[in-house]
């Protein structure tokens, strides 16, 4: 998939956030520290790898999920966030008819925003992300990555529930 994909994702969501504010400072930015393993971290999606790799803040590595995974090592310059890190805490979700969101499982354990749903966050960043998704799914490759995280995730949701 071609990387400019990724940047046209990112230009949708532009400045959007699931809060008005930071909401970084709810959870002391959990969803940017690695675990105690050091492991953890967002999945790249095909293309964005190039955009991302000799970064100092992060480190980049291959993962048994839908793409690569990058962990933050410092902070990041917020314009180069990953779009994994853009969409966070959505997910998204192929109703077999389009693309939409919902709360990802795997956030549960540390994103504050979850118990509350999609409606806990600004109505426009959920429609930004959603429309980011349903542009990166007329890439075939970007359909298929879409799938395979829809999938990883929903072996999240059934574990957790």
């Amino acid at each position: 998939m071609d990387a400019h994909l990724i940047l046209e994702a990112c230009e949708i969501i532009g400045a959007l956030t699931p809060l008005a504010g930071d909401c970084g400072a709810l959870c002391g930015a959990a969803c940017c520290q690695p675990d105690e393993d050091g492991q953890g971290g967002m999945f790249l999606f095909p293309g964005e790898r190039a955009l991302l790799a000799g970064e100092s803040w992060c480190r980049i590595a291959p993962s048994a999920g839908p793409g690569d995974v990058l962990t933050c090592l410092a902070p990041c310059p917020r314009e180069k966030r990953p779009l994994a890190c853009r969409i966070f805490p959505l997910t998204p979700v192929w109703t077999g008819e389009n693309w939409t969101v919902r709360m990802d499982a795997r956030a549960r354990a540390m994103c504050p925003l979850c118990p509350s749903g999609v409606k806990g966050v600004q109505k426009e960043f959920a429609l930004a992300v959603r429309r980011a998704l349903r542009r990166i799914a007329q890439d075939p490759e970007g359909e298929a990555f879409l799938h395979a995280w829809q999938k990883l995730e929903e072996q999240y949701r059934n574990f957790s529930l």
